[in-house]
């Protein structure tokens, strides 16, 4: 309650009367009309008080009265003002569409539950007001956020590039966008990138390799986001993963040069990855079994590119002279090899064969062609993102484990 002037008690609800008595000696900021005693001259005069209290009256003090607090009633009486964001909302859209925020919504997610011509009035109010849907707001009334993470080692590889198209082509008629990080072979930097993307409230992950760290792995858990691993293949069963056996893959192609005829064939890597590392298990496995040396390789933790691949050829030929055949861990470095045994007049493969990893186009455009091992790239991030889905759309998959295998691809450099 409040005291009024007279020391009445008043509740504060009670509006301020603009026609008060000016004998009550109360002021008001807008123009009165009084008569002076003395002369009866009609005056206009502007009275402004210590603490000015706007009428209530619109008519009488403009549109800015309506948004001025009421001074006369308690603190409870303020109007509360939004600060403009000039964000355009789906309210706004429904006003301009003239039908329910309601009808917006499904508009914009379910097109064929709207009537056409309401949906053709939508779709020109989101046109004009240049309406963006808050996706921050459909992840709370979904309680998903169409979002997945996706890493892989790296975005200049072609290797990659088309497992991201794989994923793209799954997950983007699903209604799903994803999160590229690049994890530049470092399993410390892939821990960083998920921490990060965690915050994102992603649906899930797919990420290359199987890398995370335990305390990565502890908060997965916690979050209950599921990850499904590329490329690699889990042995454990609890664990989603989509790829082929890289250590197999390996052993092949070693045989395959053992069967050739070649008695002295080296390993030359970059990067040093697990994957890498699988490969050259797989190398060493089929030279033990052939009673053979398995220790003739060069292997280096730099980046891998055609250039490198020269200068390990070097490397190798001044380390083992009789070395018959090198086994690249990827295409780009047989390429350097190749080139550098033309530069160096060396007959591929009647002095020197040369086999390398994955087929990459180059591959079979060199001369000569370059025997690989041709993965199934695009199949990987398709398949692992139709996995995904299906454990997001609560599908128990048929298999945690998916093996795509591999294929030896037998050209002129072998």
């Amino acid at each position: 309650m409040k005291k009024n002037l007279t020391g009445a008690a008043k509740p504060a609800e009670w509006p301020v009367n603009p026609n008060a008595s000016a004998s009550k000696k109360r002021k008001t900021a807008h123009a009165q009309t009084e008569i002076e005693p003395a002369s009866g001259t009609v005056s206009r005069v502007i009275r402004r008080s210590k603490d000015p209290a706007p009428p209530r009256n619109a008519s009488a003090a403009g549109t800015d009265a309506l948004a001025q607090p009421d001074a006369s009633a308690g603190s409870h009486r303020k109007t509360t003002r939004r600060r403009p964001t000039g964000r355009v909302t789906i309210a706004d859209v429904a006003r301009q569409a003239n039908v329910s925020p309601m009808t917006v919504s499904r508009a914009l997610k379910n097109p064929a539950q709207v009537l056409p011509e309401a949906r053709a009035r939508v779709e020109a109010a989101v046109t004009a007001l240049g309406y963006v849907p808050s996706h921050a707001a459909r992840t709370l009334a979904s309680a998903r956020s169409r979002v997945v993470g996706v890493l892989v080692p790296s975005l200049s590889n072609a290797v990659f590039v088309e497992t991201l198209a794989g994923i793209q082509d799954c997950l983007g008629p699903a209604g799903y966008q994803f999160l590229i990080g690049n994890t530049s072979y470092s399993p410390a930097k892939q821990s960083e990138l998920l921490s990060t993307y965690l915050t994102h409230a992603p649906d899930g992950f797919l990420v290359t390799g199987i890398d995370e760290s335990d305390a990565i792995r502890q908060r997965l858990a916690a979050a209950r986001v599921p990850v499904v691993h590329m490329y690699d293949l889990s042995r454990d069963p609890t664990e989603w993963s989509v790829g082929f056996s890289q250590q197999d893959a390996g052993f092949e192609i070693t045989q395959y040069l053992l069967e050739r005829g070649y008695r002295k064939p080296g390993f030359i890597a970059a990067q040093l990855d697990p994957r890498t590392m699988q490969r050259r298990a797989g190398f060493r496995r089929a030279l033990q079994e052939a009673g053979l040396d398995p220790d003739v390789e060069i292997l280096t933790p730099e980046p891998s590119n055609v250039g490198l691949g020269t200068r390990l050829l070097v490397e190798m030929l001044e380390r083992v002279p009789d070395c018959d055949a090198v086994f690249c861990n990827n295409d780009d470095l047989a390429l350097g090899a190749l080139f550098e045994c033309q530069r160096r007049g060396i007959r591929v493969p009647d002095q020197l064969a040369i086999a390398g990893f994955n087929d990459l186009p180059s591959s079979a455009w060199s001369t000569p062609s370059i025997t690989t091992i041709t993965t199934p790239r695009y199949q990987i991030g398709f398949q692992a993102a139709q996995l995904l889905l299906q454990i997001l759309d609560g599908r128990a998959p048929k298999k945690t484990r998916i093996d795509l295998g591999f294929t030896l691809t037998r050209r002129q450099s072998t």
